[in-house]
């Protein structure tokens, strides 16, 4: 947990986990784009990201009183105090990925830490595509608590617009390109905008993470440019929200869509899920279903892998990227015991 993981800086830590395994006898390799690779009963793949997000969180383990810790699951924590895990990662995904590790040594399931998932997927992607054939079941390994499985996650679209006007003064009544990319953002939130009791993770929601505007250099044009992004629930696909957007373009503007990730919703009723909440119940949980309004690795599984999977792991979400990321043990102790438990059953 120690070893810093900011994507594009994972060889590290991916080094520690492959010491890991080999200390266990298992076989273990960094392929070339930076995955671990432990290759073993595919019955089950556990996977889960190597890489955090930027953030210096200084690393420690410390005694906190129960009420003051985000506890990642529905019930309370019999102990007054808890020992706490403090760090980047601790719970987006370290602790996921520590606890798979551990697991996938106990039941002898194959293990895959990939690289990249905090910006565009490459690891996963380039584990898809050079694997020989694809696993029985996958659990993937994000933060949904430890009585938490986590069934769907929304897709994303991410383009870059880009409009074009000539200069001119600014009493003159035509649009310029600043306004044309303000009148385009306002028809795509009038286009996807609904009442507010449908929930989040049914909607498309529409946001702008950039926006540059004004005379070009050369003083004859005027310039916008804006990145944004589109979140897809499960009831549409990507190519369908593409086809919306850019039929509010116009000749003089452009997006160009450098991502896409398909939304996903799996079944509660799939071998993979039933197996979960029978292990939850064992440690005496009441299995929540969850879905979730971002996006992960599971998607891009789902898409290229006809095989049943969910999202697991240790942690409370509302910490992902936090600058108090934090993760009680006790947690990730029982959540060790769910995924064994879980993975036997699967193999």
């Amino acid at each position: 947990m120690g070893i810093p993981s900011v994507t594009g800086e994972e060889r590290a830590c991916a080094e520690q986990l492959v010491t890991f395994f080999e200390e266990r006898g298992r076989e273990a390799w960094i392929d070339e784009m930076g995955n671990v690779r432990v290759p073993a009963d595919d019955g089950v793949l556990l996977t889960s990201h190597i890489d955090t997000v930027p953030g210096d969180i200084p690393v420690k383990v410390e005694s906190r009183p129960a009420a003051d810790v985000g506890w990642g699951g529905s019930d309370e924590p019999d102990a007054d105090d808890l020992e706490v895990l403090w760090g980047r990662g601790s719970v987006d995904a370290k602790g996921c990925l520590a606890s798979m590790a551990v697991v996938a040594v106990r039941t002898g399931a194959s293990f895959l830490g990939v690289v990249g998932e905090e910006v565009d997927s490459r690891g996963s992607r380039h584990a898809i595509e050079t694997r020989e054939s694809e696993p029985d079941a996958v659990i993937n390994g994000e933060p949904s608590g430890w009585d938490g499985i986590t069934l769907g996650y929304r897709g994303l679209l991410a383009g870059r617009y880009v409009a074009t006007s000539e200069s001119g003064h600014s009493s003159r009544p035509e649009n310029n390109a600043i306004q044309d990319a303000i009148a385009w953002w306002s028809a795509i939130e009038a286009e996807f905008s609904t009442d507010e009791w449908q929930p989040v993770f049914e909607r498309v929601t529409p946001k702008p993470t950039d926006i540059e505007g004004g005379l070009t250099e050369d003083g004859l044009s005027v310039e916008s440019t804006m990145d944004i992004q589109l979140r897809i629930p499960p009831s549409m696909s990507t190519e369908a929200v593409v086809e919306i957007a850019d039929g509010h373009l116009d000749v003089a503007n452009r997006v160009t869509w450098y991502d896409r990730v398909e939304p996903v919703m799996q079944s509660p009723r799939t071998p993979v899920a039933r197996a979960f909440r029978a292990a939850i119940r064992e440690e005496g949980g009441d299995p929540r279903l969850l879905r979730k309004t971002g996006t992960a690795d599971m998607n891009v599984f789902a898409d290229a892998w006809d095989c049943p999977m969910v999202t697991y792991g240790p942690g409370d979400s509302d910490l992902d990227h936090a600058p108090d990321e934090h993760l009680p043990l006790a947690e990730y102790d029982r959540s060790v015991a769910v995924l064994e438990a879980a993975t036997e059953r699967l193999l």
